[in-house]
């Protein structure tokens, strides 16, 4: 491994959720994945206004490099989202804020967000709720970057099922399961995930630039 004292890298998220399902995804790369509030970085209110782009990729390298001049360390970074078919490929990159905001004042943004798109989706047919989650994932240090993606295809349920994961998982039933992403085990996500995809392509990038280049081994 990468001895005592593996080399950090920022992950830049305020979500508590994101941050431990990329920790779980990068367990054993010798690395300390580290949080905005673990390096003391004020949540300031220009940080609302990073992902303003049309494209995924655009906005996790906004992200990416934002928290890089905060911080000084190899940074990385994602835009993710929801695709749904029969709404043109929407919400995409307004995932977050889907819902209106009085329904995310009413029932917390992840719920809202879910009753909204149900909402949406009322009269379409069972065979025509296909969606896909895509993740983008930005890379950078001092001197370079790099951006890759992951998708993983399914459907929309016709209600919420589940406990577990986060914002639409309750929702999305992968290809190939039966049970949505909130009902299926933490392992099944990590293996087929949109975000593990993305992770899968970005292991290469922090191997070269992050462990390699700091004198860690692999």
């Amino acid at each position: 491994m990468g001895g005592l004292n593996p080399p950090p890298v920022l992950v830049a998220t305020r979500s508590a959720h994101k941050l431990r399902e990329i920790r779980y995804l990068l367990a054993d790369l010798p690395v300390r994945l580290l949080g905005p509030s673990d390096l003391g970085l004020p949540e300031r209110d220009e940080e609302a206004d990073l992902e303003p782009f049309e494209t995924f990729a655009r906005n996790a390298l906004s992200k990416a490099k934002y928290f890089h001049a905060r911080s000084g360390l190899p940074v990385l970074a994602d835009d993710s989202g929801l695709c749904v078919d029969a709404l043109g490929g929407g919400p995409g990159v307004r995932t977050r804020r889907f819902a209106p905001e009085g329904w995310a004042d009413r029932w917390g943004r992840d719920e809202a967000n879910n009753r909204w798109l149900l909402d949406r989706l009322a009269d379409v047919a069972d065979g025509a709720r296909g969606a896909h989650y895509r993740c983008a994932v930005a890379l950078t240090d001092d001197l370079q970057h790099a951006v890759v993606e992951g998708t993983v295809t399914g459907r929309i349920a016709r209600r919420p099922r589940g406990v577990g994961g986060f914002g639409y998982d309750p929702l999305f039933v992968p290809d190939g399961h039966a049970r949505t992403y909130a009902e299926l085990p933490e392992a099944v996500k990590a293996a087929t995930s949109h975000r593990s995809a993305a992770i899968r392509e970005a292991r290469g990038w922090l191997e070269d630039h992050v462990v390699r280049s700091r004198g860690g081994r692999i």
